[in-house]
């Protein structure tokens, strides 16, 4: 089982910028999806974006697009959330997860359900 955990969240303003970690476990995710999920009081999780290991493909929410970037780096088993332009909206706790496929081109499932490690998650609050 993967190990996950997530730090770089905080309070910030609207419009301001994070970047949030995900520091992973192994020696190799050849075969994963790395997700970021989140989660509003009051809402139920949702899918934010996610990435594929090995080639690096990317998936968005459409309310995220075009302002989270995903990436990955392979050396040193992180992932991470560019957040840019943020919007009170934004205000969740924020999990990262990995899914095992065995695939090398991998669907990347905005599904919570398919993802079998997660790590504890990180606040992000955007204030108005």
């Amino acid at each position: 089982q993967v190990q996950l955990v997530e730090s770089g969240g905080g309070l910030v303003q609207a419009g301001g910028s994070l970047r949030l970690s995900c520091a992973a476990s192994g020696r190799t995710f050849s075969g994963y999806v790395m997700g970021w999920f989140r989660q509003a009081p009051g809402k139920e999780r949702e899918f934010v974006s996610a990435i594929s290991w090995t080639a690096g493909s990317t998936r968005y929410a459409d309310s995220v697009k075009g302002r989270f970037t995903i990436s990955r780096d392979k050396a040193g088993n992180t992932v991470y959330l560019q957040m840019i332009t943020l919007k009170p909206e934004d205000t969740a706790v924020y999990y990262c997860a990995a899914r095992y496929t065995g695939s090398l081109l991998p669907q990347l499932s905005t599904s919570s359900e398919l993802y079998a490690s997660w790590g504890q998650g990180t606040q992000v609050t955007v204030s108005s």
